[in-house]
């Protein structure tokens, strides 16, 4: 059967199954043969009857005509009327004799006074002007519909009357009733037997293709099934071949579709950058691993969702915008931030064709430069730190020079002290220079070299530090004080904790005032005099 169903604002009309497509029309066809044919019959059968029923009435009206035409020439009215009263007992016709004036002369039923002229009459008007006449009508005298059939009666071509010769209809319209119950009976047992073929044949034709119906839609859903042996006819099995190879090529391009989409997705899934696919209204049409955790979000869920449910990125969306009115690539740094932590973006948008060259979305790719930025930024800084590093023992030792060009290499234990801490400055530099060297090799061999521990004491490495500072110490008469016990023992790297002591004993120098101090001043010079 057929019904609407609404889903939603839609309204969807149920098809009908081709089962009650075809077994109504066929029953429709059948009654509308049968009852066809029936009209057919019945009414060939009644023009039959009838017929036949005026022929016979000719054939007794010239049997009639014999007997009368002596009582005609001349008239006898008496002797016309008493034979037509006799013969249309025994023969169960009413006979009636009309002269060419219309006037009724003798009549079988009826006395010839008591009856109308018949001048008026469609049979006797024939038959006046023909070889004969007939015509069926309701009769006033005997109240019954009458088929009457006259002939002319003449003598030397001279009409002397028409002999007409009638019977009811009335009888001949029971047998043709019963006729026609007899053939509706036989017109339904034949509607029941075609219904029934109707069904079968029906039947015949939908079950093949109910069965490859089924075979289809196990295929959409991926099941292998033997294709279903189709015999009944030759047009169903060559629709059953025909969706056979069909079916075969889907199944090998379904499995190459497959086969190129695991590969897409594996290639997506193990790619470190950020890729999402979008439309040309912005939807997510795909995204990858990578874009899902750099945007906590379920990249299987995020698919058919604008990009601006996605990603809460205003710099992100107007890029995503730019791409897709863009004709050209589009780069743009990104800034994000979430749940505390701070990534770097670097992306790269570009537009998507399908095979034709239409313009159907963008490709959009985020490379995370966090690392590399940070890593910069570290380079940048240890640049600085290595150059106030190398800085302070150069300082330093231009410093002592300095003082040691102004006298101070004079004094042996001044100078002796001073050459000292140029010394350390010196070695100081060597080990600066030396961890550049072995930070140099790390980098190249992408490894980390363990720092070596030795057991020292902690008050030589503290002196060293002050006496890499005091220059500047002095500079701003700063007196730097020692106390430290001797007996202090640790495992650490001379060097490394040394510059670590130098940075803070730096700073505390730096970053404090003035202080007015007794402070070292060289002899002055005796001026030399020169002689030519």
């Amino acid at each position: 059967m057929e019904s609407d169903i609404d889903l939603g604002n839609r309204v969807v009309k149920k098809k009908k199954r081709l089962l009650w497509q075809l077994y109504p029309s066929y029953i429709l066809v059948t009654i509308i043969s049968l009852i066809t044919a029936t009209w057919y019959t019945s009414a060939s059968l009644k023009d039959f009857f009838l017929e036949q029923t005026a022929s016979d009435l000719k054939i007794r009206a010239r049997f009639f005509e014999k007997q009368v035409l002596k009582y005609l020439d001349p008239i006898d009215e008496k002797a016309v009327d008493g034979l037509c009263k006799k013969i249309g007992e025994t023969t169960a016709t009413r006979i009636t004799i009309i002269l060419p004036s219309g006037k009724v002369v003798g009549d079988s039923e009826k006395d010839p006074a008591d009856m109308d002229n018949h001048v008026d009459r469609m049979e006797f008007i024939d038959a006046l002007n023909g070889p004969s006449g007939k015509s069926i009508r309701h009769s006033r005298t005997l109240e019954k519909y009458m088929m009457y059939v006259g002939i002319p009666v003449k003598k030397k071509n001279r009409i002397l009357a028409v002999v007409r010769t009638s019977v009811p209809v009335n009888d001949l319209d029971l047998v043709l009733n019963n006729i026609k119950i007899k053939i509706a009976f036989g017109g339904l047992i034949t509607a029941l037997f075609a219904a029934v073929l109707s069904l079968f044949v029906s039947r015949s034709i939908t079950r093949p293709i109910e069965r490859i119906k089924i075979w289809a839609e196990s295929i959409t859903r991926g099941e292998i099934l033997l294709r279903p042996q189709v015999t009944e006819s030759e047009e169903i099995g060559a629709l059953a071949e025909s969706l056979n190879r069909m079916a075969v090529e889907l199944r090998e391009h379904i499995e190459t579709v497959r086969r190129q989409r695991n590969e897409i997705e594996a290639m997506l899934s193990s790619m470190v950058e950020g890729v999402i696919a979008v439309d040309m209204g912005e939807r997510v049409l795909s995204m990858n691993h990578a874009a899902a955790e750099m945007f906590g979000c379920n990249f299987a869920e995020v698919q058919g969702r604008s990009i601006q449910e996605v990603v809460r990125n205003t710099v992100l969306q107007q890029f995503v915008k730019k791409v897709l009115s863009s004709q050209e690539a589009v780069e743009k740094e990104i800034f994000l931030s979430s749940s505390g932590s701070e990534l770097f973006l670097n992306g790269h948008g570009t537009l998507l064709r399908d095979a034709e060259g239409k313009q159907i979305g963008a490709l959009i790719v985020l490379n995370d430069v966090t690392r590399l930025l940070r890593l910069e930024k570290i380079r940048r800084e240890f640049v600085a730190n290595v150059s106030h590093e190398i800085k302070t023992p150069i300082t330093a030792i231009k410093g002592f020079v300095e003082t040691l060009r102004d006298g101070a290499v004079k004094n042996p234990e001044y100078a002796e002290r001073f050459l000292e801490i140029i010394d350390k400055h010196v070695k100081r530099l060597e080990a600066i220079i030396n961890d550049l060297l072995r930070l140099s090799k790390i980098e190249r061999k992408a490894g980390a070299e363990e720092v070596v521990l030795k057991e020292g004491r902690l008050k030589e490495v503290l002196e060293t530090a002050i006496q890499v500072c005091e220059v500047n110490a002095m500079a701003k008469k700063i007196d730097v004080k020692l106390s430290c016990s001797e007996d202090i023992v640790a495992n650490f790297d001379p060097s490394l904790l040394e510059q670590a002591f130098v940075n803070l004993i730096d700073n505390a120098i730096k970053y404090s005032g003035e202080k007015k101090m007794p402070r070292w001043r060289p002899p002055k010079r005796k001026k030399r005099s020169l002689s030519a």
